[in-house]
Parts: C-alpha cells; structure tokens; sequence
C-alpha cells in the first residue's frame, strides 16, 4: 500500500519551511472536518453530498503523494454520483492512512 509523504509539499514550498508549516496546519484542521461530514453524509446515504466531500478530499490525497489512493477516490467519487458504493471501505482506508500520518506531523 502507498505511503503519504510530504514529497509535493517540499516541491511546492521551494524549501520555505514557513509555508510548508502554514500548508500542513491548514490541512490538519480541514482534514479532520471534513472526514466527518464525510462520514455523516455517508452514514445517511446522500450520494450526491458524499461525492462533493469526495471530491474536497481528493485533492489532499494528491497532496501527500498518494496516486493510486487519488485514482481510487476519483472511481469512487463517479461510483457515488451513479449511487453505487462501490469502492466505499477501500476509500475509507485511505482516510484512516491519512489520518495516521497527519499524527506523525
């Protein structure tokens, strides 16, 4: 399984350590908000909310370097606008990846 990584960020930054660290606080208070309403409008099967939150969170899933994971998210974001849940737990997982590293930072 891919492992997030600052990888993008560091490129982005052109080794401003200041801004990496305004990036990384910015994603750390919207992450976890916006997992939960992810959550919530999962948990009530509104597809076409849960494929907009989808959507937000895809991008930070690029932003720590996880293709594959963004790739998965864009199946499932088309899955979910098709009211399919196809590829829900496997999303999820993601999540729970993302939220473990942003422990780490």
């Amino acid at each position: 399984m891919e492992q997030p990584n600052l990888s993008y960020i560091h490129s982005m930054s052109g080794g401003d350590k200041a801004f990496e660290k305004k990036l990384i606080d910015i994603i750390k208070e919207e992450f976890p908000k916006e997992k939960q309403v992810y959550f919530k409008n999962s948990s009530s099967r509104d597809f076409k909310a849960t494929a907009e939150i989808v959507h937000k969170l895809k991008h930070k899933i690029s932003i720590f370097g996880l293709i594959a994971s963004y790739e998965l998210a864009v199946n499932y974001e088309h899955n979910l606008l098709e009211n399919s849940v196809e590829g829900e737990k496997d999303f999820e997982s993601v999540l729970q990846l993302i939220t473990d590293f942003l422990k780490t930072l």
